[in-house]
């Protein structure tokens, strides 16, 4: 279906979480074409119905796809998944620092905690490749680069925090085209958030982003810039919940979901 080549491209999402409860510490860009990425954010319950509110209020920054019972570690996304080790790398807070990095968080699981699973531009990056756009960061060998912006967020009680976007260098002629794919896949984010002028967003040195690595734009790129889910991340973070577990930025949860342009395939927006 797809026309680019890599290994990790063609391999099932089942498949793909096996090798990361392995030990395979990956960013997910690039691995199982056509299926469905998620964000992983996990809270303790008294905190989730606001943290709700603020995904529903900002639909393009956190697209939900799902919200998992407290204590429930498994998902109707991705048959047969541990949300607790399935994904390639997990974060750890407490009171809004990052406390460990695992691969793992099987022993912090507790029956207390509420899971959000929100869209990721991962999806859409196969059907920008099979229209002959390319992807720099994959090029590259390196995460895609992600950025604090001067937009803020509808706030949800404590839950508050400014727009997070990726930024993926595209050819000039090609950016309409590339706006035009993703606007169809609203559960991915949907169209660019902005084009060109990082400025104008707060973005002062595209070189330094605040989540991922430096991509490098070739002659006659722009700077096409997306919401990201880590912007659920942010607003925990700086609600500075006594404990919290996310994904590591760019780590994300494969599911068993084909994705589809139009919005119409397997896969809604929670609202």
């Amino acid at each position: 279906m797809f026309t680019r080549q890599r290994p990790e491209a063609a391999v099932a999402p089942r498949a793909a979480r096996a090798r990361f409860r392995d030990g395979l510490m990956t960013a997910t860009s690039g691995w199982s074409h056509g299926y469905v990425q998620a964000n992983l954010v996990s809270v303790p319950n008294r905190h989730a119905i606001a943290l709700r509110r603020f995904a529903v209020r900002n639909p393009q920054a956190c697209p939900l796809l799902e919200v998992v019972a407290p204590g429930q570690y498994w998902t109707e996304l991705a048959y047969g998944a541990d949300l607790r080790r399935d994904l390639p790398a997990y974060q750890v807070w407490r009171k809004g620092e990052l406390v460990a990095e695992r691969k793992e968080v099987v022993d912090l699981w507790s029956t207390d905690m509420v899971t959000f699973l929100v869209g990721c531009t991962f999806t859409f990056e196969p059907f920008l490749e099979r229209a002959g756009i390319p992807l720099r960061h994959l090029e590259q060998g390196v995460n895609v680069p992600m950025y604090r912006t001067n937009r803020k967020c509808l706030g949800a009680r404590r839950f508050r925090a400014p727009m997070v976007v990726s930024m993926r260098p595209i050819p000039a002629a090609m950016v309409d085209r590339a706006a035009a794919i993703t606007m169809d896949m609203p559960y991915a984010h949907g169209a660019p958030a902005h084009i060109g002028r990082p400025a104008a967003i707060g973005i002062r040195d595209l070189d330094r982003p605040d989540y991922g690595d430096r991509v490098a734009l070739e002659d006659g790129d722009v700077p096409v810039f997306w919401a990201c889910g880590v912007t659920l991340q942010e607003a925990v973070v700086k609600a500075k919940l006594p404990f919290a577990i996310t994904h590591a930025p760019g780590h994300m949860l494969i599911t068993d979901r084909r994705a589809k342009i139009n919005g119409t395939g397997e896969i809604r927006v929670i609202r």
